[in-house]
């Protein structure tokens, strides 16, 4: 995305958060982006092209936060996160670990607990505007096709992870780690526990008793 494209995307955004479905549209964008009325409708035409261009920068900094790319690297054996990913200092970092996390399934449940924690706690911005965008998308097929194609840079390093790591039946165990971390999600930003978020080390044992009851360990 040019930088222009990213700051239209990301007033569509934070339009979502604010005022929902409703309250995106293109004159909006350009009055929240600081732009030129017009310039959104320059750079995507039709509300479709805008809702397209908000799931793609949605996705970009989704990927900042939870780090497709790490899941990615952690599948083909690298076994520790990155320092970008489990974030903060080396004494952070370690206060952050629980027991076992020197081995593999220590470092997953490392990265796990910290990408989560982190969207949970820095981005709920972002969480709002990706449920609406969400159920948008069950109402426009276009957009569902759109949707779930940008979705998939998330789903496939998953389900290789849980390849890696073990799993009899990656896809499926992907599917339920997935929906355990949507529910626990949508609980935090707009259910019952938005005032009572996790910490880290909660979260990694919700993680640790999850995963060692789908890997037998």
């Amino acid at each position: 995305m040019t930088a222009r494209a990213e700051l239209i995307a990301d007033a569509a955004l934070a339009l979502l958060a604010e005022r929902g479905m409703r309250g995106l549209t293109h004159r909006a964008v350009d009055e929240r982006a600081g732009l030129p009325q017009g310039s959104t409708s320059n750079h995507a035409r039709t509300r479709q092209a805008l809702l397209e261009a908000a799931v793609r920068r949605l996705a970009d900094r989704e990927a900042q936060v939870i780090g497709p790319e790490e899941l990615g690297a952690m599948a083909d054996g690298d076994g520790e996160p990155s320092t970008q990913a489990r974030g903060g200092s080396g004494d952070e970092r370690d206060r952050g670990r629980g027991e076992g996390g020197g081995d593999a399934l220590g470092a997953l449940l490392d990265t796990l607990a910290l990408a989560l924690h982190r969207y949970l706690t820095r981005h709920g911005d972002l969480l709002v505007a990706r449920y609406e965008l969400a159920l948008e998308a069950t109402r426009r097929p276009e957009l569902r096709v759109f949707y779930d194609e940008t979705g998939r840079r998330f789903r496939e390093p998953l389900t290789a992870l849980m390849r890696a790591a073990g799993s009899t039946d990656p896809e499926r165990h992907a599917l339920s780690l997935v929906a355990w971390c949507e529910g626990l999600m949508f609980s935090c930003a707009a259910g019952a526990y938005h005032s009572a978020v996790p910490g880290r080390e909660e979260l990694r044992s919700g993680f640790e008793e999850l995963l060692r009851g789908m890997l037998g360990r």
